[in-house]
């Protein structure tokens, strides 16, 4: 323990002389007797996790406080330790650290608990705008457990631990920049969550590599010649691409790994910001370019401050390769994101200097989310996108998500300028709201005063914002609406049982059925989702009507078929039938919306499906639905599927679908010839995410030609 003490200051010491060395071995000393008698699932004493997360952060050259708040993370919340404590020994910013990362321990993607997984998203991003330094700990902790999780002897709690990590670490590393945490999270998480994919793909590498210790040295010489030719000092390192990156790339373009080529990655790095388009020019004379493959993010860095030039050629020995070109200095900010700026010497400097806009964008969602399964839903969703830049007519800069429209950059300038906007012109020609922008459009946006966000335009927006934005001027507007509709509806009721109707009687009972204020009681009256029978009946036990009525209540429960998913309605009410739409099969864990159809109840459709189209001209049908986290979560997925013509391949199919938790329903043979095979693939799955695994071990095997999903119709 004492050399290793002694290696962490001397790690510290090397870029900041002036590092307090009795503050660290106090803070040493006082974390190893905190853990005393304390050991992890590998049998390790505890605090050997402490011991290595503070080395990570030594590592990347943070201050003092961030490193000692390493060493005692874990004190408040597994120790006899107080904050008090820490703060009269160590100061308050240590303690508040120390605070920050407690507060975020519990943060997980369980199924069973939506609402206080986006609670406690929530306060990890408020966290994050305080101190970033609180994230950049909580990522190397997490990153440590990852090297370890192997230990861990339940299944499902290893699979939670990569969940979250996947789905909500490694984007917030990706996101400050941190790439050398982000590709350990990703690779780690990815080996857990499919294991024999991961497997798969790690065979293939080991293969490719005894074959780039060659290729990859030749390569690497032969482009450092053609740089250092135009008279530019540069190094070259090269390296195959991860096994997470590959597996990304075969989902993305429906390919085996073996149509794979540009599965190694060479990074130049030059003196000058000029250097780095003079050595591309110099790459470029000497080979040919792959299409589309040039991406400037020096003159347009991503929101995280990344900058480099990426380009893909057909390097030597025809290898189809990629290229990263990029100064010292940029290498730096892409290796540690946030903690490159950093100024160890002045912490306090650092935090107010330091702006990570993406976290102040995604705290505003907080005030326009009606709940937090839908912030959850939009923050994850900001998380994972690339971006596009556009212009305003003034020529101010928007960053916005890679796919995004019209309507996105409306509601990025203003939320106001979203819920007016009703036609846009891009480059000075006017287009569909629904356009995906590029970069360097310039979007002039057409507002009226009696204009409103329409329920189709949730089905095309990528941010967050707009998707928040649209669904409270909806839900706004058709409040309005059904509350005339209702209003009228119970007053002819109470007129024809002989009852007066005063509105402050009924205000008085709208606490029985789970509502707050008199307009949502009328709305729901005249959306179909209360009867106006339960409300008279409330005020008037004495009254018999003359027909069977539902108990009142908010249940919102329903069902369609024998083992079908539950599903909710949210804010809804007992007595609406739920079914599954046949035309897309939508799965749990997949955007849904349902189309109300009175006397038919609800029909749940996936938010892509084709078939919405034909309900854009009523947007009073739309309703919000979504899965519930308990019962029967086995759904039908249909898959189209191309084989070999060779014997034993549907039987290799049906071996992998078995072994992955899948169950066969129906087979409908579609096409046969002397090669290949095709066939339409009913499968029951418990959720997207169950039938995205299949899919992936089914497209490594050697008989399956191609598989996809069935597009709606």
């Amino acid at each position: 323990m004492i050399e290793a003490a002694d290696d962490l200051y001397q790690k510290i010491k090397a870029y900041n002389t002036a590092v307090d060395g009795d503050k660290l071995r106090r803070a040493f000393d006082f974390g190893r007797q905190a853990h005393d008698g304390q050991v992890r699932a590998s049998g390790e004493p505890y605090f050997f996790h402490p011991i290595a997360v503070a080395n990570t952060l030594a590592d990347m050259r943070l201050d003092l406080d961030t490193v000692i708040t390493a060493l005692l993370h874990d004190t408040v919340e597994d120790c006899d330790v107080t904050l008090d404590t820490l703060q009269s020994q160590f100061g308050a910013s240590v303690a508040q650290l120390v605070d920050g990362v407690t507060k975020l321990s519990r943060i997980g993607m369980q199924p069973h608990q939506n609402n206080m997984q986006a609670e406690n998203f929530r306060k990890l991003l408020l966290a994050m705008s305080e101190d970033v330094r609180v994230l950049l700990v909580k990522l190397a902790d997490r990153a440590h457990n990852m090297h370890t999780i192997s230990f861990i002897s339940k299944d499902e709690k290893r699979q939670r631990i990569a969940r979250e990590t996947l789905e909500i670490y490694a984007p917030l590393a990706e996101r400050i920049g941190v790439t050398h945490l982000q590709y350990d999270l990703e690779n780690d998480a990815f080996a857990v969550l499919h294991s024999e994919m991961n497997q798969t793909i790690s065979n293939r590498l080991e293969f490719l590599v005894q074959q780039s210790e060659i290729v990859i040295p030749m390569i690497s010489v032969e482009l450092q010649d053609v740089v250092e030719q135009t008279g530019i000092e540069c190094s070259v390192n090269g390296r195959l691409k991860t096994a997470y990156s590959i597996w990304r790339k075969m989902q993305r373009k429906k390919v085996t790994m073996d149509q794979l080529s540009d599965i190694m990655a060479f990074r130049v790095l030059v003196p000058t910001t000029d250097d780095c388009y003079r050595a591309l020019g110099s790459i470029h004379a000497h080979y040919p370019t792959v299409m589309g493959r040039l991406k400037d993010y020096i003159s347009t860095p991503k929101r995280n401050g990344y900058q480099s030039l990426h380009t893909g050629v057909i390097g030597p020995e025809n290898h189809k390769i990629e290229i990263q070109l990029r100064t010292p200095e940029m290498h730096e900010i892409a290796e540690n994101g946030v903690a490159a700026h950093w100024d160890y010497k002045n912490p306090e400097l650092s935090k107010r200097t330091i702006k990570v806009k993406w976290i102040q964008e995604l705290v505003g969602i907080l005030d326009e989310e009606s709940g937090a399964d839908e912030f959850l839903e939009n923050t994850k969703m900001d998380l994972y996108h690339d971006q596009v830049f556009c212009f305003t007519p003034r020529g101010d800069l928007i960053a916005l998500p890679k796919g995004a429209t019209a309507v996105d950059f409306a509601y990025a300038v203003h939320s106001k300028v979203g819920e007016k906007c009703c036609g846009v012109r891009i480059n000075g020609k006017n287009r569909q709201l629904a356009t995906e922008l590029e970069n360097g459009d310039q979007i002039e946006i057409i507002t009226a005063t009696n204009a409103r966000p329409r329920p189709e335009w949730e089905n095309f927006v990528k941010t967050g914002r707009a998707r928040s934005g649209i669904r409270r001027s909806v839900r706004a507007e058709r409040m309005v609406e059904f509350s005339l509709i209702g209003k009228t509806i119970l007053q002819k009721m109470f007129r024809e049982y002989g009852k007066p109707f005063r509105s402050r009687s009924v205000e008085k009972i709208i606490s029985v059925f789970n509502l707050q204020k008199l307009d949502e009681l009328y709305a729901h009256i005249g959306e179909g989702r209360l009867e106006p029978e339960l409300v008279l009946e409330k005020l008037h036990p004495d009254l018999a009507t003359s027909r069977k009525i539902p108990k009142s209540g908010g249940g919102g429960n329903g069902r369609g078929d024998a083992g079908a998913p539950m599903l909710r309605i949210k804010g809804g009410y007992a007595g609406i039938a739920i079914n599954i739409a046949r035309c897309c099969h939508p799965l749990p864990g997949e955007p849904i919306v349902g189309i109300f159809t009175t006397g038919k109840g609800v029909t749940v459709h996936r938010k892509d499906c084709g078939n919405l189209s034909n309900f854009s001209d009523a947007p009073e049908l739309w309703m919000d639905v979504a899965w519930e986290h308990e019962g029967p979560r086995r759904v039908l997925a249909r898959l189209n599927t191309v084989l070999s013509n060779e014997p034993g391949s549907l039987a290799a199919v049906a071996t992998i679908i078995g072994q992955q938790g899948g169950n066969i329903s129906n087979i409908h043979l579609t096409d046969r010839n002397a090669d290949f095979f095709s066939f339409e693939l009913d499968i029951e799955v418990k959720d997207v995410e169950h039938m995205h695994t299949i899919i992936a071990v089914l497209q490594a095997n050697n008989f399956v030609e191609r598989v996809d999903r069935a597009q709606s119709s």
